[in-house]
């Protein structure tokens, strides 16, 4: 597209130069190095009683002081998305630029696009700087190099976190096309990543009690309980990204939702998440494409005199 290239450039320097980029790469840098360093110090001091092939992993699996380095991400990620989109279109037109911008020979579908790349870019440079950091970090502490497996979990998880940042990003931008006030944009955001990060959980299982009370004396409706609230947290876009990611990255684990042990040759088989991790994928993709394409057609329909 005509433009694309050019406004995807300005979107990047601004960011970069921004001090709101600044302040929220190195917070997310230290709380993740804090966490992987912590870790790493532990394995350490346990060398000898660990699994070569589990100990790599464990930089973003294990618990340092209160939660993992893939726990953070699940949580605190999706505010990545929500800061870096929700005064993208509000803030132009508040400012005036917006309208000036459009004046130009550029089509109103390339601004749009080009912030929204700009955003997952941005998010692609952060995730991917934390990743190497970390393992770095994970060779000077532990010292054991990762395998062919491990790198390709990583990489999985990678591209899973991107996507599940880039769907709050969408989020944030359909809020900042809908209100003008970029107060407004960042509460609506806030309340959308409150609601699925702890409402859908606690709705679902009040669902599941209200559907199943006699669940303590029949197991075939504990069994029920226990599926009802798998479906419908799995709702939650964080849900759908924590159980893909816990499959990827933990090898002891076959599936999103299994507790069953099972042996180190088939958990950390490539195979074995395959089938269980892409349907949590694609849904990720769907909803993240659903909320930009919400985006695309607001932004499409509204009036110029009226940016």
């Amino acid at each position: 597209m005509k433009g694309l290239t050019a406004i995807l450039k300005k979107e990047l320097a601004d960011h970069f130069a921004s001090y709101r980029f600044a302040i929220l790469f190195a917070l997310i840098a230290m709380v993740s190095l804090i966490t992987a360093y912590m870790v790493g110090i532990r394995i350490r001091e346990a060398e000898g009683q660990l699994k070569p092939q589990f100990v790599f992993l464990m930089l973003f699996t294990e618990p340092a002081a209160m939660f993992s380095l893939v726990q953070f991400v699940a949580f605190f990620g999706p505010l990545v998305g929500l800061i870096l989109g929700f005064d993208s279109i509000n803030r132009e037109r508040n400012e005036g630029t917006l309208s000036k911008l459009l004046a130009q020979p550029i089509y109103r579908d390339v601004v749009i696009n080009a912030k929204f790349l700009a955003g997952v870019v941005l998010i692609g440079v952060m995730l991917l700087s934390i990743v190497l950091v970390i393992t770095g970090l994970g060779l000077i502490l532990v010292g054991i190099v990762p395998g062919i497996e491990e790198i390709g979990r990583i990489f999985v998880y990678l591209i899973i976190s991107i996507v599940y940042i880039a769907f709050w990003l969408g989020v944030a931008i359909l809020f900042s096309i809908v209100f003008r006030s970029t107060a407004t944009s960042a509460l609506a955001s806030l309340a959308v990543w409150i609601f699925f990060s702890f409402f859908v959980t606690i709705g679902a299982s009040i669902l599941a009690n209200t559907l199943a009370s006699d669940a303590e004396l029949n197991p075939q409706s504990a069994a029920r309980r226990v599926e009802l609230v798998k479906y419908v947290v799995l709702a939650s876009p964080m849900e759908l990204y924590s159980d893909a990611t816990a499959t990827v990255i933990d090898p002891l684990r076959k599936s999103t939702r299994s507790t069953l042990p099972v042996g180190p040759l088939e958990a950390i088989s490539m195979t074995r998440f395959s089938g269980v991790v892409m349907p949590h994928l694609i849904s990720l993709l769907a909803i993240t494409v659903v909320c930009f394409a919400l985006s695309y057609i607001v932004f499409m329909r509204q009036e110029i005199r009226s940016l």
